[in-house]
């Protein structure tokens, strides 16, 4: 007997409608750079010649000044982002592409990960394994945040920041 959740014969089971989840294969990887360096130079001479009338008095004034300024900068960071995660279809648009929106939460040992994932996918864009991989993904929103002892090791202490912001 037939019926609308059976596999179809002819087609592959792929997302396309709200509630249906589809298999986020996420491969992120980034890289950026950024150096500056300023240099600048500056003299101030200044004189006068001795004061007229009533202002005799005064002695000759000169003034001389040089400022050299020079600064050097640079930043890198790179960062890989790979998981699997299954998200859900919460909104079809007009257009027929797929809001999706997932959350996958792990807890190992005291350190709770999470990454969350929210974007808007075409359907010809997800594989007949229902699969689609994350840089397909239109506006994708990736958040992948970790809580525990390590987490907590690996920022600044209260003392550490105040020293940076004064200095």
């Amino acid at each position: 007997m037939w019926s609308d959740s059976a596999k179809s014969l002819f087609s592959d089971r792929k997302a396309r409608a709200v509630g249906d989840i589809v298999t986020v294969v996420v491969v992120e990887s980034t890289t950026s750079s950024q150096s500056a360096s300023t240099t600048g130079d500056s003299t101030v001479k200044a004189s006068s010649s001795s004061a007229a009338g009533p202002l005799k008095i005064l002695p000759k004034l000169s003034f001389d000044g040089q400022d050299t300024m020079e600064s050097k900068g640079s930043t890198s960071r790179s960062a890989t982002l790979t998981a699997r995660i299954a998200a859900r279809v919460v909104r079809v648009l007009p257009s027929g592409d797929l809001e999706i929106e997932g959350t996958r939460t792990v807890t190992t040992n005291g350190e709770k990960q999470e990454l969350k994932l929210r974007g808007v996918v075409r359907p010809e864009d997800i594989a007949p394994d229902n699969t689609v991989l994350s840089t397909f993904i239109a506006n994708a929103e990736i958040t992948y945040t970790g809580k525990g002892t390590v987490g907590v090791r690996q920022r600044m202490g209260i003392i550490t920041r105040l020293i940076r912001l004064i200095w």
